[in-house]
């Protein structure tokens, strides 16, 4: 679907089948230009600026291609960042977390800057080795003799296998510890205590990843298990435990799923790892092995529902789950993102792609055109796009591709949405759906941004509310894609086109206000059709024509 997409033309890489093509490095160790055809590095991929051509970057981020006999280890590594840090510095230099942080035991809510307790350590450890990883601590398992509760968590432990099969000079951002700080951070805010219940772990069926994926796909994601460490493409790795990492993965999500429809539980949060909203019909991408969401959506439908709504607000588009239902009108997938023009990793999700066929329609992108969008931006996407598409949609269940990679903190998304946004969101969903939602992980690199965001989502799906936010005054940015995304979706959907038209003053008078801080030029008086019949008295009050032009 989106083989010819920006995305693909910057350098965008992955593999249908384990092995392949080589990958291009310079003879200095960087990665090629952009030409068209270029490959690009993992930071190029993620956190471009505009700057294609830069050879002057400090790449601190992880990157498979450079050999480790060429590159001089730093003492430590964040565990909350992953950034270096040098062996006489006990605070990471980036997000201030100490070097012996508590964070994978207790989530967020360990102290920042403070080691764990003396008790707890033993004199010299690193609480960076894997011998010092805290087990995940378990809610009740839920069962058919239990009386139904409202919220089912799914995770198993051997999702933590997922895992580079060798460590490498810098850890890759997707990494067994953001299951361990998120569900320390359940464990120590009381979520466990009685309040949620944990589904019993089961592996997917090669016939439900065929729901979705190709038999070729599924065999060769299933064919890694016979290796110690392998790739798709230069940035999703696999070892010998990943396949099985991710039949636990999408077992979670569609079991889950089921016991929504059903009615055994209300909602669910499904934890798990690897990510699936880039995995494609056949292929795996971006961290991505198996679409999670995708597989619940179609459990969903499979067992009773009428219609499904995906709403993904991970920092990247969901390309993979778009090309699996781009023509199924049974599915509404929508999915806010960072886009920049199709420079921000995948390149795809442009607010023109809509779907093809009878699916037309039914996706909804809102492509944000910058990095530093917040709250107010993503709450005034949800009230004035997303919830007016939704009720007319009228879905039996909502999935949401939670990402917290749009977090403020995070080292690959570069936006700015905090806990309280995130559990605004959920609550507009909740209101919606009446509760019936699936909240299932995809990404998000920061620990404690994704433990202090999947705790607040977690707190609403279990009936808690975050009260009534108190701004919705989105920036000029955001402003932009959402008007943009009411443009172009009001061909398909009942869309208040004074909504549209109040869109269009606000930027207008934005634009004014600039434009005043930086010295007189001619003002734009917006479309040249406010000028005729009726319009025209909106246009003479907004923009003063009475007396002078």
């Amino acid at each position: 679907m989106h083989e010819n997409s920006g995305a693909a033309k910057k350098g965008q890489i992955a593999q249908d089948i384990v092995g392949g093509t080589e990958d291009v490095v310079m003879e200095d160790g960087s990665a090629p230009k952009a030409d068209g055809n270029g490959l690009e590095n993992l930071k190029s991929m993620y956190e471009h600026e505009g700057d294609w051509d830069s050879e002057e970057e400090d790449d601190k981020d992880w990157n498979p291609d450079v050999d480790d006999e060429d590159v001089v280890l730093v003492e430590w590594f964040c565990t909350n960042c992953t950034d270096s840090n040098a062996d006489d510095v006990f605070h990471c230099e980036q997000c201030g977390e100490h070097k012996h942080s508590g964070i994978l035991k207790n989530g967020f809510l360990a102290p920042m800057d403070l080691p764990e307790s003396e008790s707890e350590l033993e004199p010299g450890t690193d609480c960076s080795g894997p011998e010092s990883k805290p087990p995940l601590a378990s809610p009740p398992f839920w069962s058919s003799e239990m009386h139904p509760v409202s919220t089912a968590v799914g995770f198993d432990e051997r999702m933590l296998l997922h895992s580079e099969a060798a460590e490498k000079p810098h850890p890759h951002p997707e990494r067994a510890d953001r299951l361990r700080a998120i569900i320390g951070g359940f464990h120590a805010a009381g979520l466990f205590s009685g309040r949620c219940c944990r589904i019993p772990s089961r592996e997917a069926t090669r016939e439900e990843m065929e729901w979705v994926h190709s038999h070729l796909h599924v065999s060769a994601v299933e064919a890694t298990s016979s290796q110690e460490a392998s790739s798709f493409g230069r940035d999703t790795y696999v070892n010998s435990h990943s396949a099985l990492a991710a039949r636990l993965a999408s077992g979670a999500c569609v079991d889950i799923m089921k016991a929504i429809i059903k009615g055994q539980v209300l909602n669910g949060f499904a934890l798990v790892r690897p990510p699936g909203h880039h995995a494609m019909t056949a292929r795996a991408m971006g961290f991505c092995l198996h679409n999670n969401a995708a597989l619940a959506a179609k459990a969903a439908l499979i067992s009773g529902a009428k219609k499904v709504m995906i709403l993904d607000w991970d920092v990247h588009h969901g390309n993979g789950t778009q090309e699996i239902f781009e023509s199924d009108p049974s599915v509404l997938y929508v999915s806010l993102h960072r886009h920049q023009g199709g420079l921000f990793y995948p390149g795809t999700g442009a607010a023109t792609e809509v779907g093809v066929g009878d699916g037309e329609g039914f996706s909804v992108n809102i492509p944000w055109p910058c990095g530093g969008i917040g709250d107010e931006d993503y709450l005034f996407a949800f009230q004035n796009v997303i919830l007016p598409i939704a009720e007319q949609f009228a879905p039996d269940v909502t999935i949401i591709s939670a990402g917290f990679d749009a977090a403020k903190g995070d080292p690959l998304g570069g936006c700015q949405v905090t806990p309280l946004g995130y559990a605004y969101m959920t609550q507009m969903l909740y209101s919606l759906m009446k509760g019936k939602i699936l909240a299932v992980l995809e990404g998000g690199y920061n620990l404690r941004s994704i433990s202090a965001s999947s705790t607040a989502v977690m707190k609403v799906l279990m009936g808690e509310s975050p009260g009534v936010p108190q701004s919705l005054e989105p920036t000029i940015p955001g402003l932009i894609a959402v008007l943009q995304a009411c443009k172009v979706q009001s061909r398909y959907w009942r869309i208040d086109p004074m909504c549209i038209l109040k869109m269009q003053l606000q930027l207008a008078s934005s634009e004014v206000k600039l434009k005043g801080k930086h010295g007189t030029r001619q003002m734009r008086r917006g479309p040249v059709w406010w000028r005729w019949g009726r319009k025209r008295v909106v246009y003479d009050h907004c923009f003063n024509t009475s007396g002078t032009r």
